[in-house]
Order: structure tokens, then C-alpha cells, then sequence
């Protein structure tokens, strides 16, 4: 993921609502949200080049996205690919609170990233740059490359326009809106991340689109206890929906 807004018991109708985009090389290979067959209700995308998700949900009502941070000086190619952090979450038993724990004992194993991890009691987060876990208080939080509440332009004006979005009854429209807002930020708001300026401006729009590289899907996800509602829109490297994805109801 490249873009998670959070609302944590905001909403009247919701635990937790979800807006998130994944930015991605559109050359690789990925099967939009399905039920994992030999799974035990892992609703979820899938890499299939390191074989992991960036966000997932149960049935029982556990939740898990990471983002990668930008930071292209310290990235090893050595280290284990971050999908991984979200689906030892979701297949586990462990509480939100303990997987934290367990992942910033061993946080060097991993390239930069930032990992929300919910299991309907707590929402809890943990970072290569934030490596102390928190549990978040209620309120809306946002995460783009950096760490959680970064105040980036995507992030800043996202959790805006997010916030607008969970005052309605039904949230989701407003919140595929903030997802797909494509404008560049000014150039004094961006971050020095190490991609250059030209790079930093492409990248700085909660929707991306470069040549080969952009957005590849809009997720929206609202649980509670084991209800939820998900729909996800797959892109095409156009802009335009490929495929669209939705689960509701008792146990999704």
C-alpha cells in the first residue's frame, strides 16, 4: 500500500473504516481481493512474486496493511519481503498488541514499513521509523511512505477529506473520492524522500499514475465484530476500473 486512511470508532455504524490505495509496478503479477482457497477466511489481494498481501481481512474480524517507506538509500535485497508481516497477522491468534511486539523484536529483517494491525478490540501500529509499537487512540490517522501521521500532502489533505466522508451515513462514496484524487501537490508541501524532485511531484497525488508504475487498486473496507463491508477497484494502468471486487455481510 501506498496510501491508508483510518477512521478508529468514528463512525456510528463502524469500528474501523479503511480507505487505502496500493501503488505498484503494474508489470508485477497480482490476483485482486478473493477468498484464499486453503484458508481459513483470509479475504485479501496476493503478490504473486513474493506470494504475500498488503491487506487483508478475516472472518473472525482480524485486519493487517503495511506500506513500504521511501527511502531508496537503505533498501537491501537481502531483507524478507514485508506481505509477509500482514499474513502472519491475519493466519494467527495473536492480539494486535502482541504481533506489534513480536514484529519491532525483529524489525531489521524487513526493508522500511509501516504495519497497522487491527483484531476488533485494538488497533495498533508499528514502523521501521516508529519501531515502538502504539496502540492508536480513536480518531482518523493516515499513512502514506513514511511513518504513521507523516504530514504529507496525501496524507494531510486525505485524512481531510476522510474525515468529510465518515459525517455521512454512508461513507464509501466519499471515501473512493478521497482515494482518487489525482491533483500534484505544490512543490513547496513535498518531502525530500531521495527520488528527486521531478519523481517526488509524481508521486505526491493519493492516486498515482506514471508510466508503468501507479495505482493499482482502491480498497474499501468497514468492519465490525465479524459484519463488514469490502469492495475493492482494481485499475488499469489507463486509470480506468479493471475489476471490481466487493464482499458484505455477516462473517464478510
Amino acid at each position: 500500500m501506498c496510501l491508508v486512511l483510518l477512521g478508529w470508532r468514528v463512525h456510528p455504524a463502524w469500528d474501523l473504516v479503511v480507505g487505502a490505495n496500493r501503488d505498484e509496478f503494474h508489470a508485477r503479477p497480482t490476483t485482486p481481493a478473493h477468498w484464499w482457497p486453503g484458508e481459513d477466511g483470509l479475504l485479501a489481494g496476493r503478490d504473486l512474486e513474493a506470494g504475500g498481501t498488503w491487506l487483508g481481512l478475516t472472518r473472525e474480524g482480524r485486519f493487517a496493511a503495511v506500506t513500504n517507506v521511501r527511502d531508496p538509500g537503505s533498501r537491501r535485497a537481502d531483507a524478507r519481503s514485508r506481505g509477509e508481516l500482514t499474513l502472519e497477522f491475519l493466519r494467527g491468534s495473536a492480539s494486535a498488541r502482541e504481533h506489534a511486539a513480536a514484529v519491532a523484536a525483529r524489525i531489521g529483517q524487513w526493508n522500511g514499513f509501516n504495519l497497522v494491525l487491527g483484531d476488533g478490540e485494538e488497533l495498533c501500529y508499528v514502523g521501521t521509523q516508529a519501531p515502538q509499537p502504539r496502540v492508536l487512540a480513536p480518531g482518523i490517522h493516515g499513512i502514506a511512505n513514511a511513518a504513521l501521521d507523516t504530514p504529507w500532502p496525501k496524507v494531510v489533505d486525505g485524512k481531510a477529506e476522510f474525515a468529510v466522508a465518515l459525517g455521512r451515513v454512508e461513507p464509501e462514496p466519499g471515501v473512493f473520492d478521497a482515494l482518487g484524487d489525482r491533483r500534484i501537490a505544490p512543490d513547496e508541501r513535498l518531502p525530500d524522500t531521495g527520488v528527486g524532485i521531478e519523481r517526488e511531484r509524481a508521486l505526491s497525488p493519493r492516486f498515482v499514475r506514471t508510466p508503468g508504475y501507479g495505482t493499482r487498486c482502491s480498497t474499501y473496507l468497514a468492519p465490525r465484530g465479524r459484519r463488514a463491508r469490502f469492495c475493492e477497484r482494481n485499475w488499469r494502468p489507463s486509470g480506468r476500473v479493471g475489476y471490481l471486487a466487493t464482499s458484505s455481510g455477516r462473517g464478510v
